[in-house]
């Protein structure tokens, strides 16, 4: 199974262990799922995993995006028309539509249609009971 992960998920995975978004990172790192991202995506977790006001342990970040570059599924993201509410959000539909994820996770469902070609866009909480269920 493919996903792909917007940022605000894995920001939350490491705000708070115990929540559905740590759940699925945890997918990901025991690697149960694949991940899928381009360089615009690693670029994007980098910037914003070291921002200063969320205190993370950047030793820690850096070994997490270590981690995940090596075991992640490189997509070469095919641009696309797509009306979504934040355009930043782009390259997170692009590489789903192009990597034929079967999910992209997000926190702002608003951010995105319901489906971006066959990938379902879905809560972290959703994709684990999906998951949990299959």
């Amino acid at each position: 199974m493919l996903i792909v992960v917007d940022t605000n998920v894995l920001v939350s995975a490491l705000l708070n262990p115990h929540g559905k978004p740590a759940a699925v990172l945890r997918l990901v790192l025991e690697e149960k799922v694949s991940i899928g991202v381009d360089a615009r995506i690693m670029a994007e977790y980098h910037e914003v995993l070291h921002r200063p006001r969320f205190q993370f342990d950047a030793s820690a970040i850096d070994s997490l995006l270590t981690f995940l570059e090596e075991i992640a599924m490189p997509v070469t993201a095919l641009p696309v028309q797509l009306t979504i509410a934040d355009q930043d959000d782009l390259p997170f539909a692009e590489v789903a539509l192009s990597g034929k994820a079967d999910f992209l996770i997000t926190g702002n469902m608003n951010h995105f249609p319901v489906l971006i070609g066959k990938t379902s866009v879905v809560s972290p909480a959703r994709f684990i009971d999906s998951f949990l269920s299959s």
